[in-house]
């Protein structure tokens, strides 16, 4: 009972009710990624996407990237997406985390470009 209320009022939980509507009566699976996101493709072309944990737009790795926007590519006809030795596991946006980057060791960059007028 708590998932449907979670999904009827709130976005950010997997997939609204709507959307859960839509997949169930007109979704065709089209593919998962190794993140565990499902991509779904309507009868009237729409296309989604039902994330895997927290809803983050950042989590589409770029080979479902350009499938989403209706880039053209290979992905829809093949199932085995191929992977080369030198890219790298796709990471979460942490912009606004514990984790995200700052410059704190870098001086210059933490360092006033300018003299207050008001002390």
């Amino acid at each position: 009972m708590l998932t449907i209320l979670k999904e009827i009022f709130t976005w950010w939980n997997h997939q609204t009710f709507g959307t859960r509507l839509t997949v169930l009566f007109f979704g065709k699976l089209v593919g998962k990624d190794n993140s565990g996101n499902r991509y779904y493709k309507t009868k009237k072309g729409k296309r989604l996407v039902i994330y895997n944990g927290e809803v983050d737009a950042s989590k589409i790795p770029n080979e479902w990237y350009s499938w989403m926007h209706f880039t053209p590519n290979k992905i829809e006809n093949t199932n085995e997406l191929k992977k080369f030795e030198w890219q790298k596991p796709h990471k979460p946006n942490l912009t606004g985390s514990d984790q995200a980057y700052s410059p704190k060791e870098n001086t210059d960059a933490t360092k006033k470009k300018y003299n207050s007028w008001k002390k």
